[in-house]
């Protein structure tokens, strides 16, 4: 346990049977009560945001979060399989988890499981994704007007706008969890 007043922004404690981390921290003194301190937490599991006010004098239970690397093998449609990189154990994971990022994930991706005590809470995708282009409409000559682009579908589906001269079976590198094209892979 350790007290509220050790407690700083980025740390992931548990309060009331949630686990969360701690986005913001504010230790307030006033001359007419007593110190307090107001927290802004996100939970982990969910994503919601919660504001709570505790005494300086409070303890909450430090959270442990363990983060494993592992790989994208393949999904069955209704799962995702994962495989850690060091036991070469195999984890699913419900597509409906993943919803949001099924679009990023291709085989042989290396993604960041993020654990608490063995329970999955969800997955880390690396900022930048190297995708490969399978499908591209041609340019149009004389359509070169200032950042002129086109759409491309990358070997995930995810579509994205490209510059002109990227042309199927190129290489390109998308920004998570935006979807934009950053530049073409060397």
């Amino acid at each position: 346990m350790i007290s509220v007043s050790d407690v700083r922004n980025g740390m992931t404690v548990e309060y009331e049977n949630n686990i969360y981390q701690v986005l913001e921290f504010q230790h307030v003194k006033s001359a007419r009560s007593a110190a307090f301190v107001r927290l802004k937490l996100r939970n982990i599991r969910n994503g919601s945001i919660a504001d709570i006010t505790l005494s300086p004098t409070d303890k909450l239970r430090p959270a442990r979060i363990d983060k494993i690397t592992m790989q994208y093998l393949y999904s069955t449609g209704d799962f995702y399989v994962f495989m850690n990189n060091d036991t070469y154990e195999q984890i699913e994971i419900a597509a409906s988890n993943l919803e949001n990022d099924a679009k990023f994930i291709y085989e042989g991706l290396q993604v960041t499981m993020i654990m608490y005590n063995g329970e999955i809470i969800g997955i880390e995708l690396p900022e930048k994704i190297t995708m490969r282009v399978v499908e591209c409409e041609p340019a149009v000559k004389g359509d070169t007007a200032t950042n002129a682009t086109k759409q491309a579908v990358t070997e995930t589906g995810l579509k994205v706008q490209v510059p002109l001269f990227i042309e199927q079976d190129d290489v390109i590198i998308v920004s998570y969890p935006d979807g934009k094209y950053v530049s073409r892979a060397k």
